[in-house]
């Protein structure tokens, strides 16, 4: 090859190299403000599909058993350590909130223990797939010990979390590479339902009244078409917080949606209604 040729493919490949360099910048998927733009919303959606997808089948989720419950739910060391230290001019209703999460810690405490249970009996499956991994929405409270207890027995568990203004999100014990970030609530919604094969919805607020009114609602519509174990962990708020039997008196429920959720109050009863049900059914596959 001349030294004429060998100058000329020099200067064509340094022309090649600039314009790849150029037009790296110029692609619009490189582009943060289209993605961030109004126009770049159906991209950031599928992106909330397809990323969490990828980590999923990166670490062989099969499917999950969902843990749904206030993030305001302290552990009991927590919450006594925090009574303890009140100071004595506070005032009544400061105080009996306080008291009140002393109270309510046993739920963390048995979130706790019953995604260790359930975690052990994952474990003992055969299978190259993690099946019934524990799935929460990864941030404190009963999220927390649900992820703690899974964490402990020595298990994977995933955290869906949400990006809030004002709330911090994620906690420790969510196993690594399975921990996801959310913008849109509606996505965060479909992977907690997509491969969940059990329910546990424990005491909560506004957030987990949506989400078990809405998970009920898809599976009285059919939209989800399997039959779910869902658990309403807590008889004494579930039962003081909705009145089922008012919703049938006056027709706005039928008396067979009843059947659709059970209640329950002791970790050895929830574990059992659950696995005796997923023995029976073999549930498998997507919901939807």
């Amino acid at each position: 090859m001349t030294k004429r040729k060998v100058l000329l493919l020099s200067s064509h490949t340094r022309g090649i190299n600039r314009m790849s360099k150029i037009d790296a910048k110029d692609r619009f998927y490189y582009n943060t403000d289209f993605l961030s733009s109004p126009l770049g919303r159906s991209v950031r959606i599928l992106s909330e599909y397809y990323g969490p997808l990828q980590k999923l089948q990166r670490n062989k989720i099969s499917d999950t058993i969902v843990f749904f419950g206030s993030a305001r739910t302290p552990s009991k060391e927590d919450a006594e350590k925090a009574l303890k230290k009140a100071p004595k001019e506070i005032d009544k209703q400061a105080l009996n909130r306080l008291k009140m999460d002393v109270k309510m810690s046993r739920y963390y405490a048995d979130a706790r223990e019953l995604a260790g249970k359930f975690t052990k009996w994952s474990k003992s499956l055969k299978g190259t797939k993690h099946r019934y991994i524990i799935c929460s929405g990864g941030g404190p409270g009963i999220m927390e010990a649900s992820n703690r207890g899974a964490s402990e027995a020595g298990g994977v568990n995933v955290g869906l979390t949400i990006s809030l203004p004002y709330e911090s999100s994620g906690n420790k014990w969510i196993s690594e590479d399975l921990s996801m970030k959310f913008h849109y609530f509606f996505m965060r919604k479909f992977w907690f339902l997509y491969l969940a094969k059990a329910l546990i919805v424990w005491p909560g607020g506004f957030g987990t009244l949506d989400e078990v009114m809405e998970l009920l609602t898809l599976i009285q519509t059919e939209k989800i078409k399997k039959r779910l174990p869902i658990v309403l962990y807590g008889k004494e708020f579930w039962e003081k917080v909705v009145n089922w039997d008012y919703l049938v008196e006056i027709g706005t429920i039928s008396p067979e949606d009843l059947d659709l959720f059970y209640i329950s109050d002791d970790v050895n009863d929830t574990f059992k209604f659950v696995t005796d049900f997923l023995k029976k059914n073999q549930l498998k596959g997507p919901n939807f």
